[in-house]
């Protein structure tokens, strides 16, 4: 079952992507592509209720997960092109809290750290604590759950569970907290709710419609149920709620977060629209490799990653929740950018699936789009 924008006849890639489906139990999926700043097509197949056979339209709202981060990142990238920011400065000069390493209390925490995952914000005590709500939002503000796990004397601070050993700076660690902290910072910077800026600079002017931010801003009949896998038989679990929300709690669907997309891989522009200038698209997807990058990834742009496979290189973010694992792929050399998303919990099958499907829509040959 699929519902799709456009009207080209897509039969060898729907029965791919179908069988791609099948082999890794996803009930339902979404799919676009984009090429040259335009978005080319977007689909859906599957349920996104298997109890109520309802199915999935290009319209149908996902958790993005973690692939939130590559717009939260964006938008810091946007206040540092108007020169509100710099992505060198010391965050603290901005936050009306201080936040310092204990293993190294005098070497700033820059911004450029914080978007590459350098920062030494640990996530250790985030995942130790669990601080998901099921089927709502998260009730504790973002700027308290900072200060809880940041600051000495917060209810969840530890010097060993906030921070690696490591100078900010000097090592690798993939940190949710740390991009929480990016989130709080863009709206210190912007004066306004981060989410509000993003709105009015970013979605509103590409455009990208239906996105939210809160699962009660979802309309119901656009909810895609969330999934975890058991027994051959996928299981509907709880959406969640997490109150740091700048690393995973935006909501779309490919529809509208594919203009996002398109313009990431097209040196920030999407037809006549542009989110950044090409300068500033180009030092996101410049890619490092910083000590202690995990063997699985090639490199560390601005959010952005690189991961080798099959002899070739590619810029992707990935995203995963419960009941939710979704990916963003970029080839800038020819200007494609690929979305997927799934409402089904990551497993082995489904990551091959994800990434049999991107090789195929990177395939020139793959479809007429």
């Amino acid at each position: 079952m699929r519902a799709s924008a456009g009207t080209s006849d897509f039969a060898g890639l729907d029965r791919f992507i179908e069988d791609q489906m099948r082999t890794a139990a996803i009930p339902c999926l979404a799919v676009g592509l984009a090429r040259n700043g335009h978005v080319r097509f977007a689909r859906g197949y599957g349920l996104a209720d298997v109890a109520r056979r309802k199915r999935v339209t290009v319209d149908s709202i996902f958790h993005l997960a973690s692939v939130t981060k590559t717009v939260t990142a964006t938008g810091i990238t946007m206040l540092v092109e108007d020169g509100r920011l710099a992505l060198d400065e010391p965050v603290n000069r901005h936050l009306d809290f201080a936040v310092a390493n204990p293993f190294a209390p005098d070497v700033p925490i820059t911004v450029r750290q914080l978007q590459m995952h350098i920062s030494s914000i640990s996530d250790a005590t985030y995942y130790e604590v669990d601080f998901r709500t099921p089927g709502r939002g998260s009730p504790l503000a973002l700027g308290d759950f900072l200060r809880d796990c940041l600051v000495p004397g917060g209810a969840y601070y530890s010097a060993k569970g906030s921070f690696s050993a490591h100078a900010p700076g000097c090592s690798y660690d993939y940190s949710n907290v740390g991009y929480a902290l990016l989130g709080y910072l863009g709206s210190r910077v912007a004066g306004l709710d981060f989410r509000a800026y993003l709105q009015e600079r970013l979605f509103r002017r590409l455009p990208m419609t239906g996105l939210a931010w809160r699962l009660g801003d979802v309309p119901l009949a656009r909810r895609v149920i969330p999934y975890e896998p058991g027994d051959g038989r996928a299981r509907p679990t709880a959406p969640m709620g997490f109150p740091d929300w700048p690393a995973g709690m935006l909501r779309g669907s490919i529809a509208g977060f594919m203009p996002f997309v398109a313009a990431a891989a097209n040196g920030g522009a999407v037809g006549p629209a542009r989110m950044l200038n090409a300068s500033s698209m180009a030092e996101m997807l410049a890619m490092h490799a910083p000590p202690g990058l995990p063997t699985w990834l090639s490199g560390q742009g601005v959010d952005w990653m690189e991961s080798a496979e099959g002899g070739a290189r590619h810029v992707n973010h990935w995203g995963g929740d419960p009941g939710v694992f979704t990916a963003a792929y970029l080839d800038p050399a020819s200007t494609t950018g690929i979305a997927i998303f799934t409402n089904i919990s990551a497993t082995a099958a489904s990551k091959g699936a994800i990434k049999a499907i991107t090789r195929r829509l990177l395939d020139p040959d793959a479809s007429s789009a």
